[in-house]
């Protein structure tokens, strides 16, 4: 019998309001949501369709042509980009549902094949020279815009990413990009002020009420980018990698007060990975430096990581208990 015919049953009282409420809940219980598993498959299945696509032309690039290519990718860009903005809802400042079921993911292919065309037109037609920061500039600039206009996270995640390869690109000298040395303090630096401008951006959004939902994901990148930065920088200025401890500890105070703010055990957990992480250098180095030249140093830090790791897992657990409780 479906729930209808229970609904009307109660209402001729034929059963008792106990007996329905029993029936409706059972009838609820048996619901199964597969809404994000299907989101996820559409959005693998438009990132393997561009993988495929560039696959397809790399084997085949010598019987296709270049400027076929480039017309083809073209024209599935400004295909898909024509439907969202024929289709789109109106912009808002708020959260904008998208209008249909396919239109995230057919956003989402447009923006990737836009990225496809620009680096194809660089590598193949040298378009910007040894600009390359120009290079992502522009399909940097076109993800903002996306993301705000369609109201979309992951091409927001996208942007992000870009922003940080063309600062990437922008403040770090060619010859250092030639030869893949990546361990430069402009780098380093260069992280710690994006991580730091995200978490304004971020901090912008959900004051100004400006695409608020968007905070979640700048916070989340700058966060990463901040402690990743400092870690970076324990490590490569190693002379005085305690007074780069000392500021890790002072981001991760700040984090965990925002975090414990807004009752987010996400935050809480990768920031507590970043802190362990941090501690676990300064006390293997210590030990470096106290070490005899006998074992001793060697079954301390065997002795650290497992009474550490179990410290780790009791203070996650009691901090979960600390948000749930709140």
């Amino acid at each position: 019998m479906s729930i209808t015919v229970f609904e009307q049953l109660h209402a001729e009282g034929l059963i008792s309001a106990d007996a329905y409420a029993k029936i409706k809940l059972n009838k609820e219980k048996q619901l199964l949501s597969v809404h994000w598993e299907i989101k996820t498959l559409l959005y693998l299945g438009v990132f393997l369709l561009s993988a495929g696509l560039g696959i397809l032309v790399y084997k085949n690039i010598d019987t296709i042509g270049h400027q076929v290519i480039l017309l083809f990718i073209a024209l599935v860009c400004a295909g898909s980009f024509f439907y969202c903005f024929k289709n789109k809802l109106p912009f808002s400042t708020g959260k904008v549902a998208a209008p249909n079921s396919f239109f995230d993911y057919i956003l989402l292919l447009a923006c990737c094949t836009f990225i496809s065309f620009i680096a194809y037109l660089q590598y193949q037609y040298n378009l910007f020279g040894n600009r390359y920061g120009l290079a992502s500039f522009f399909p940097m600039v076109l993800l903002f815009f996306s993301a705000y206009y369609f109201d979309h996270l992951g091409v927001l995640s996208l942007a992000i990413a870009n922003l940080a390869t063309w600062l990437g690109f922008t403040v770090t000298p060619l010859q250092i990009l030639a030869s893949n040395d990546f361990n430069s303090s402009r780098i380093i630096f260069t992280g710690l002020a994006l991580g730091v401008l995200l978490m304004f951006i971020a901090w912008v959004t959900s004051s100004r009420n400006i695409k608020k939902h968007f905070e979640f994901t700048y916070a989340n990148f700058g966060t990463h980018t901040v402690l990743v930065s400092c870690l970076a920088a324990m490590f490569h200025f190693s002379a005085v990698y305690l007074v780069w401890f000392l500021v890790l500890l002072g981001m991760i105070y700040f984090f965990y007060r925002k975090a414990l703010q807004e009752k987010s055990f996400y935050f809480i957990l990768i920031i507590t990975l970043y802190a362990y992480i941090g501690t676990s250098y300064v006390v293997l180095n210590l030990l470096e430096q106290v070490g005899t030249g006998d074992l001793a140093p060697l079954y301390l830090g065997f002795l650290y990581f497992i009474i550490s790791g179990i410290g780790l897992v009791l203070s996650l657990v009691r901090t979960n208990k600390k948000i749930k409780a709140a």
